[in-house]
C-alpha cells in the first residue's frame, strides 16, 4: 500500500471512528414544532421589497420575519385559494436561502412551485400576491417570464436537479464559477426518475451544485415507496451531523484532510460507515456529500449551515426535515386535505365549502366508484396512480381493495410500464394519470403498452383546460399526442354515463390499449349510476338532426355545443350535432355523411386544434374529396395562462355563447 493510501486510510478511519462514536451514543434532537408566534407590532414584510432588503436585517430578526411571512401566506390564501401546505413548510428555508445567497445573481431552482409562495412574496411580488392564479395575475408556479428571481419553470415534479445542474455547468463553462446554484427538491419529487438521472450526472460532471432535499414525508397524499422509508429512517441525528461536520472542519484546518484527498477519504468513509451502521447513504453512494437531516424550521441554524457549506467544492446535498402546513394546526394535522384547501376561515381553521344541493357528481368520483364496481366483478382489475389517489378518487378502490390498488409515487413513466407488466400477465390495469403528467410517460405508452397491444386502460384525468394552475397543468395536448400512436383506441365521454360505459368497454378482454380522457370537475347528470353497456369502438352518435351546419364535438365540451344550439331559433339555421365519442378509430360513417350533406362544418374540442378532432376531420375531408368549409374551435397554438375555466372558455371561444355566435357566423356564409 502506498504512503498516500496509508495516510488516507488512517485519517479516514480516524474521522469515521470519532464521528460514529457519536452516532451510537447521542440521541436524536426533535424538531421544534412550536406554532407561529408572530409579533403583531412589527411589519417586516412592508420593508422587504427584494432579497437585498432582507439581507440588511440582523440574523436575530429572521425568526420574526418568518412568522410574519407565514401569517401573510395564511391570510392571503384564506380568501384567494392556492397551495397552502407546502409553502408554509418552506418559510424558514426560503428566508434562509435569500439571506445567504446573492439572488438573483445566484440561482435558486424550485422543484414543484407549491413550495415557492414565500419566494414570490420576498422577491417583489408581495403587492401582487392577491392576484395569484388569477387571469392576468401572477402564476402559482415559478416562471422566468414573470421574475428574474425565478430561475426555471416549476410545475411538474423532479426537474430541479437536472435544470440546476445545467445552469451550474453553464456558469462553469462561462468562467462564472463564483455564482452559486441551488436546487430545492421535495414534496414527494424525489421519487421521480428524473431526479435520480440528475443525481447520477451531478456526481460525474464538475460542478458546485447544492441540492436541498425538503423532506416533509408528503406529496399530496402521503409519500410511498422505499425512497420515502429511507428518508424517514436515516439513522444519523442532528447532533451527530453537527459534531461530524465540526470535526471535518477541524481536521481540514489542521491540513489532515485536503480537497485533493477528499474524494478517496470520502469513499473510504462512506464504505466503512455503511459497514458499521448497516445502512448505506444513498446520496453519498452517488459521490455527493450529504449533510443532515437538520431541522428545517430553525432559520438561524439553516443560515449557519448554508454559510458553512455554500463554498464547498463539488456537489453536495443538505437534507432538511420540515412539516407540511407548519404553523397552521389544521394544515399540520391533515396535510392532504390542506394541500390546496380552497377558501377557509383562518381563525377557526374550517374550510369554506359552498353548499351545493342536488349537484352532479365529479367526473373523478364517477371514475372512482365505477372502478370499484368493476373490481368487485373481476379480480383481475387493478388500479394504478402516480401519487394522486385522492385527487383522481382511486382512494375508493384503495379502501375497498388495498391489495389491488397501487400508488407508485411521482413516477408516471413507471406507472405506465408497471401497468403494462401487470397486463402482460393477465391483469386488467386501470392506470389513472393527469393529462399534463401523462406527457412524461409518452415513450412508455408507445414502447411498453401500445407496441405490445397490451390490455391497459389509461384514464386521463384533468383533460382539457384546468383553470388556475395554468400552463404547466392544462391537459390540452393528449388528444393530439396520443392520436399518432398505433394500436390505441382513444375516447372521451360527453357525460358521466358514457364515462362509466367507456370504462366498461375498455375493461372487455378484446379492448387492447384503451385511452379515456375526461375533465376535472362536475358532470351533467344526477342519475348517472346506470347499468353498464358497451359503446362500440369507433362509433359516434348523432344527437341532433340538421341540414345547414354540422357541429362535431368530442367529450364533455359537447354540452356547451348543445346549449349553444338551444339558443338558436327553431327556424334558422338548422344545425346537426354529432358526438364523435372516439377520436381513434374515428367514425368514418359519420364523416362521410357530413361530407356528403354539409357545406359548413364546425369541430369543437377541449384541447389543441392542431392534431386533434379538427385535424382528423380536415384530413378525412381532403382525402375523400369533400370540400366543406371547416371551422375548428379549440386551443390555438399557444400556452394558455391561468384563470378560471369560465374565463378561459370565453377567451378561447369554447363557451356556449361563443359557439352560438360561431354557428350563426358560419351559417351566414352559406
Amino acid at each position: 500500500m502506498s504512503e498516500q493510501r496509508e495516510s488516507d486510510f488512517f485519517y479516514g478511519f480516524l474521522f469515521l471512528w470519532l464521528s460514529h462514536f457519536i452516532l451510537y451514543f447521542c440521541s436524536q434532537i426533535e424538531q421544534d414544532d412550536t406554532d407561529v408566534n408572530m409579533n403583531e407590532n412589527k411589519r417586516w414584510l412592508d420593508n422587504i421589497n427584494s432579497p437585498e432588503d432582507l439581507r440588511k436585517l440582523p440574523l436575530e430578526d429572521l425568526t420574526d420575519v418568518c412568522s410574519e411571512l407565514r401569517r401573510f401566506i395564511i391570510d392571503a390564501l384564506s380568501i384567494n385559494p392556492g397551495h397552502l401546505g407546502a409553502s408554509l413548510g418552506t418559510v424558514e428555508l426560503t428566508v434562509a436561502l435569500h439571506y445567504v445567497f446573492n439572488t438573483p445573481f445566484d440561482r435558486i431552482v424550485w422543484d414543484i412551485g407549491h413550495q415557492a409562495y414565500g419566494h414570490k412574496i420576498l422577491t417583489g411580488r408581495r403587492e401582487q400576491f392577491n392576484t395569484l392564479r388569477k387571469w392576468g395575475g401572477i402564476s402559482g408556479f415559478p416562471n422566468p417570464a414573470e421574475s428574474e428571481y425565478d430561475a426555471f419553470v416549476a410545475g411538474h415534479a423532479s426537474n430541479s436537479i437536472s435544470a440546476a445542474l445545467g445552469i451550474s455547468t453553464a456558469f462553469e463553462l462561462q468562467n462564472e464559477s463564483d455564482r452559486h446554484v441551488i436546487a430545492v427538491i421535495g414534496d414527494g419529487a424525489m421519487t421521480g426518475g428524473l431526479a435520480f438521472e440528475g443525481l447520477n450526472n451531478a456526481s460525474n460532471n464538475p460542478n458546485n451544485l447544492l441540492i436541498i432535499l425538503n423532506d416533509n414525508d408528503m406529496a399530496i397524499d402521503h409519500n410511498v415507496g422505499g425512497i420515502n422509508r429511507y428518508l424517514v429512517d436515516i439513522t444519523t441525528s442532528q447532533t451527530y451531523n453537527k459534531v461530524r461536520y465540526d470535526l471535518y472542519r477541524m481536521m481540514r484546518k489542521a491540513n489532515l484532510i485536503t480537497e485533493d484527498r477528499r474524494e478517496s477519504i470520502l469513499r473510504f468513509n462512506n464504505s466503512l460507515k455503511a459497514l458499521i451502521s448497516k445502512q448505506h447513504n444513498l446520496f453519498e453512494g452517488f459521490s455527493i456529500r450529504y449533510f443532515g437531516p437538520v431541522n428545517g424550521h430553525d432559520v438561524s441554524d439553516l443560515v449557519h449551515k448554508l454559510n458553512d457549506i455554500k463554498d464547498m467544492k463539488g456537489p453536495k446535498l443538505l437534507h432538511i426535515k420540515t412539516q407540511k402546513g407548519k404553523g397552521f394546526k389544521p394544515a399540520e394535522d391533515s396535510a392532504t386535505e390542506w394541500h390546496a384547501p380552497g377558501k377557509f376561515d383562518k381563525k377557526t381553521g374550517k374550510r369554506i365549502i359552498p353548499v351545493e344541493l342536488n349537484q352532479p357528481q365529479l367526473y373523478q368520483h364517477v371514475f372512482g366508484h365505477t372502478l370499484v364496481e368493476l373490481a368487485e366483478q373481476d379480480k383481475r382489475v387493478v388500479g394504478i396512480t402516480p401519487a394522486m389517489p385522492t385527487g383522481c378518487s382511486m382512494c375508493f378502490m384503495m379502501k375497498r381493495f388495498p391489495e389491488r390498488t397501487f400508488d407508485v409515487g411521482i413516477a408516471e413513466g413507471h406507472a405506465v410500464t408497471f401497468s403494462s407488466g401487470l397486463a402482460k400477465e393477465g391483469m386488467i390495469p386501470f392506470c389513472n394519470i393527469y393529462s399534463s403528467f401523462m406527457q412524461r410517460a409518452y415513450d412508455e405508452v408507445i414502447h411498453d403498452a401500445a407496441l405490445q397491444k397490451l390490455h391497459v386502460v389509461f384514464c386521463i384525468d384533468r383533460a382539457g383546460l384546468v383553470g388556475e394552475d395554468g400552463a404547466t397543468h392544462h391537459g390540452v395536448f393528449d388528444l393530439a399526442y396520443m392520436r399518432p400512436i398505433p394500436n390505441l383506441a382513444i375516447a372521451s365521454p360527453i357525460n358521466e354515463i358514457d364515462l362509466r360505459n367507456l370504462m366498461y368497454t375498455g375493461y372487455q378482454d378484446d379492448a387492447g390499449t384503451f385511452v379515456i380522457r375526461y375533465p376535472r370537475g362536475k358532470g351533467e347528470l344526477y342519475d348517472w349510476r346506470q347499468p353498464f353497456k358497451i359503446l362500440p369502438v369507433g362509433k359516434g352518435c348523432k344527437l341532433r338532426n340538421g341540414k345547414d351546419v354540422a357541429v362535431l364535438s368530442i367529450g364533455p365540451i359537447g354540452n356547451n355545443v348543445r346549449k349553444a344550439i338551444e339558443m338558436i331559433a327553431d327556424s334558422s339555421p338548422s344545425v346537426a350535432h354529432y358526438d364523435m365519442i372516439y377520436l381513434k378509430p374515428v367514425d368514418e360513417e359519420i364523416l362521410h355523411e357530413v361530407g356528403q350533406h354539409f357545406k359548413s362544418v364546425i369541430t369543437v374540442e377541449n384541447g389543441v386544434r392542431s392534431g386533434g378532432l379538427g385535424s382528423v376531420v380536415a384530413e378525412f375531408m381532403t382525402e375523400n374529396g369533400y370540400t366543406p368549409i371547416i371551422k375548428r374551435i379549440g386551443i390555438p397554438d399557444k400556452f394558455v395562462e391561468h384563470g378560471t375555466i369560465e374565463e378561459l372558455f370565453k377567451i378561447y371561444g369554447m363557451d356556449a355563447e361563443s359557439i352560438y355566435k360561431e354557428i350563426i357566423t358560419e351559417a351566414a356564409k352559406l
